[in-house]
């Protein structure tokens, strides 16, 4: 079934603030963790700042070595199944600046992690960063802090993470939340053949900030310019440590994500959100995902882009505490 919802405004000063917290306090640079670029402190972003203050780097031990892994780690656990956030390609766990708080006022314990070769872990030692590691990492994380049953939530390529996983560790997942799902890519194609050479020049534009500008014109709609500004300089922070173009290449050549033939075989609950101005996957994509996944809801926000949990995090969030995912047939969530 498809569902309607109704959009609330841009995220930002629009948030609610948590009753527990005053996330509106205002951080100086030693609040942040040392790790984080010196940059974090000119980021306007309230939100931003409050989250980059709880990012901490934990041990995570996988094939490929001890890598100290960046999150924000829940501050309690609870009896029920955890909320476990990951975040799009090239991206950090600060996604979720908005949404997180939100889960956590509604009671439900929230992780959010950064995928092995971004966010901001320490990859001084870098390890390989293609699909098998990062699968074997998050599940050395899982299994080391996580340790039950957990709600993936996976916006974007972050979809494809989430799939993949669940595909080969059904047991760490309860249901699955795919966001804007980027998963018909057939990895990353033409790049896994560039040059070295070329393949640095091409992360070198990617990090630039005119592309980065662009990008976030196209994932948001009717955002200030100054907001705008200020979300690429999110964006972009973990681009500034010295090991992240390396990350990057290693993934870009690897060949990426191709999860087109996992789908199917995904068993879990799933619900698909999508935000109906999407410019950058059709919703087309979308409604082909619900019809080839085995047990799914698909939910459509109105004058929405590509990334709702910043856009429309009171929806975002409402979702994800819901405690099923609905048979298809059922058509709706069931509290």
């Amino acid at each position: 079934m498809l569902t309607f919802i109704s959009p609330i405004p841009i995220g930002g000063p629009n948030v609610k603030c948590s009753k527990n917290s005053n996330p509106l306090r205002i951080l100086s640079a030693h609040d942040f963790p040392d790790f984080l670029p010196k940059q974090i402190d000119k980021v306007k972003d309230l939100y931003a700042r409050k989250m980059a203050s709880r990012i901490e780097r934990i041990p995570v031990n996988f094939s490929k070595g001890c890598v100290m892994s960046s999150c924000v780690k829940p501050k309690e656990q609870k009896e029920a199944n955890p909320v476990v956030l990951l975040h799009g390609f090239d991206s950090t766990c600060l996604e979720w600046r908005y949404t997180l708080p939100l889960l956590e006022e509604a009671g439900l314990e929230t992780w959010a992690v950064d995928v092995l070769g971004w966010g901001f872990s320490d990859l001084g030692r870098l390890p390989s960063c293609d699909v098998a590691s990062k699968r074997d990492h998050l599940y050395q994380l899982w299994s080391t802090y996580i340790k039950r049953p957990m709600v993936l939530v996976g916006p974007s390529l972050g979809s494809a993470v989430a799939i993949d996983f669940s595909v080969h560790y059904p047991e760490a997942v309860d249901r699955l939340v795919l966001i804007d799902a980027s998963v018909y890519a057939e990895g990353t194609g033409n790049l896994a053949k560039l040059p070295k050479a070329l393949a640095y020049a091409a992360v070198y534009l990617l990090k630039s900030i005119p592309l980065r500008l662009y990008a976030a014109s196209l994932f948001f709609n009717g955002l200030p310019l100054s907001t705008c500004i200020d979300w690429t300089n999110i964006g972009r922070l973990h681009c500034l440590l010295p090991w992240w173009e390396d990350a990057t290449v290693n993934f870009m050549i690897s060949g990426g994500y191709n999860v087109i033939d996992q789908i199917k075989h995904v068993k879990h609950k799933t619900l698909i959100i999508w935000g109906e101005d999407d410019q950058i996957i059709d919703y087309k994509l979308g409604v082909r995902l619900y019809c080839e996944l085995q047990n799914a809801t698909l939910r459509q926000i109105p004058k929405c882009g590509h990334i709702p949990h910043v856009q429309n995090p009171d929806v975002v969030s409402s979702t994800c505490t819901s405690r099923y995912v609905a048979h298809p047939i059922c058509g709706n969530l069931t509290s």
